[in-house]
């Protein structure tokens, strides 16, 4: 548990350290490039998702974040010894919720500054990086470690099996003979 939690730590810290570079050095709107036409530096205040999605609606992400933070660190506790890549990809997302809701919170909106110039794609953050890779793993942990994650749980049972054959009819084949 304690690699988990210093992952979210490592998070959060290497998320809030490089927003703060970026706050305290540039001006909102300001913009460095690195890589001509490639990737530049670009501080915008993001009130939404991506894009700006929903900026209007800050409570939503207060209250969706707010959720995911209570239940996914039960999850990662209570699924602790399962494979490395699970707790790996919820550890993502978590550190990646709180560095954006400490933003949401203490600035009133997050934060973002990492801009690829080359395509229209929204400025995004450390924060956010770490929340598509955690999704990125938990796909790879889904679709090639956990040959049961898209499998019914539900053990069969001969009452479950007569219950989905569509031409049974619940009576048994020798009371339908007696009937003759």
């Amino acid at each position: 548990m304690i690699l988990w939690i210093s992952i979210i730590a490592a998070t959060v810290i290497l998320d809030q350290l490089t927003k703060w570079i970026v706050v305290s050095s540039m001006e909102l709107f300001e913009s460095i490039v690195l890589i001509e036409k490639v990737f530049s530096f670009t501080y915008v205040a993001n009130y939404g998702a991506a894009w700006g999605m929903f900026s209007n609606h800050r409570w939503i992400f207060m209250v969706v974040t707010s959720a995911a933070l209570i239940i996914m660190p039960i999850i990662l506790y209570r699924y602790r010894k399962v494979h490395f890549l699970f707790n790996l990809s919820l550890s993502l997302f978590i550190g990646g919720a709180i560095g954006n809701m400490i933003d949401r919170i203490f600035v009133g909106y997050v934060v973002d500054f990492l801009e690829f110039t080359f395509i229209d794609f929204p400025v995004f953050n450390v924060a956010d990086i770490c929340v598509v890779c955690g999704a990125a793993i938990m796909i790879v942990y889904a679709l090639f470690f956990d040959k049961t994650f898209f499998v019914d749980k539900k053990p069969a049972t001969a009452s479950a099996n007569a219950e989905e054959d569509p031409s049974h009819d619940g009576t048994d084949q020798k009371n339908a003979d007696d009937g003759n």
